[in-house]
């Protein structure tokens, strides 16, 4: 690659690549993501290698961040999922996808014919497209880069104490360590609140209304639960459904291939207020709500007591630590929620965001986890 700065597209499929890894859990931090930028300004685009191992030095900070890296860029730069990572694991191979030519196939544009950045170059053009709109080419790709994502939950403030080396005092270790050399104080102990998981709620609407979108959410759903062991998720159709189970399954198309089985109302009508009543009269009431953050996906079409709706999202919201209400239509030019649902529960909603796309699901996940200021809020 000529020496110079790097071309715009490159950059923004860099950039890209970068948001996608920070979804999934890596602290890809903007100065990382300039490092990652001018290494490979300096290296043959070209060969897959080069530009994996510029990421991989430039954007992972810990042992942990490695199997996450290797997951999103096979995902991002080839379609592909990264296989389970073992202690020998040879250098990455990756199968590149045909691109077609044209404005948005990478080619003319001064990238290699078939490199890794000219594949991604049509990933982040469909990052931003409508999920309604794809072939099924398209959602076939699309959905190995949401197994990609792995969305963390929000974490919260543990009661009890843990030793460590630094912190708050630990009178009680301090003392203990003392009469065991006879009064003499050799060190002082200290101890610290770990931050545990907070229980996470996925409520998804798989009405008619939401049959383009389903799909999408529910495999965003497969990814949370398998991120983290606790995620509870349930179906609103004509009836109120747990698939918790039936999604930590490993593959996502047989956890949605089981789940089809578990769930006989998919894509019909739905109730909305009925349901939410329903889900906190036998679950939420009792202790999976309070505290947790529920993330409820939906168009707010109710074809039952819009006012009943909004009497349910209300309790809801004193029992949850947060409410995110995610509406696919959002996205859209010229939306406004001006449904009967909508105006009834967004009084009662901390955030309310989009889910009609890639880029949509990956600021959903960077939020769950509180790496960004949040959705618009209601």
């Amino acid at each position: 690659m000529p020496a110079g700065p790097a071309p715009v597209e490159l950059t923004g499929v860099l950039v890209g690549f970068a948001r996608a890894l920070r979804a999934s859990g890596v602290a890809a931090t903007p100065d990382r993501v300039h490092t990652f930028v001018r290494a490979v300004d300096t290296l043959d685009v070209a060969r897959a290698q080069d530009v994996y191992w510029a990421g991989r030095a430039a954007l992972c900070s810990e042992p942990g961040d490695l199997a996450r890296y290797d997951r999103v860029f096979r995902a991002w730069f080839t379609g592909q999922l990264a296989p389970p990572r073992t202690r020998d694991r040879p250098r990455p191979t990756l199968r590149l996808l045909p691109v077609p030519a044209g404005p948005e196939g990478g080619q003319g544009r001064g990238e290699p014919d078939g490199s890794p950045a000219a594949t991604a170059s049509t990933v982040e053009v469909l990052r931003q497209r409508d999920l309604a709109t794809l072939t099924e080419a398209e959602r076939d790709l699309v959905a190995r880069l949401i197994a990609a994502i792995g969305p963390n939950g929000p974490l919260r403030p543990a009661r009890r104490h843990r030793p460590a080396g630094a912190g708050a005092l630990d009178p009680a270790r301090t003392v203990r360590q003392m009469l065991r050399h006879g009064g003499e104080l050799r060190r002082l102990e200290h101890r610290v609140r770990f931050p545990r998981p907070r229980r996470l709620v996925l409520v998804l609407d798989v009405s008619g209304s939401m049959q383009p979108y389903a799909d999408a959410l529910l495999r965003f759903a497969h990814a949370a639960a398998r991120a983290r062991s606790g995620t509870e998720v349930f179906t609103l159709g004509t009836r109120l459904t747990r698939v918790s189970r039936a999604l930590r399954e490993r593959e996502p198309d047989a956890a949605l291939r089981h789940l089809a089985a578990t769930v006989p109302d998919l894509h019909g009508g739905t109730r909305l207020g009925w349901l939410v009543k329903d889900f906190l009269d036998r679950w939420g009431q009792r202790g999976m709500a309070r505290g947790a953050v529920v993330v409820l996906a939906s168009d707010g079409w109710e074809r039952g007591d819009a006012a009943l709706l909004g009497e349910q999202m209300a309790r809801l919201h004193r029992l949850a630590h947060r409410v995110v209400w995610v509406n696919p239509h959002k996205g859209k030019d010229g939306y406004a929620p001006l449904t009967a649902g909508m105006l009834a529960a967004l009084p009662h909603v901390d955030d309310f965001v989009a889910g009609h796309s890639l880029a949509a699901l990956e600021q959903l996940a960077a939020l769950l986890a509180g790496r960004t200021g949040g959705g618009e809020r209601a």
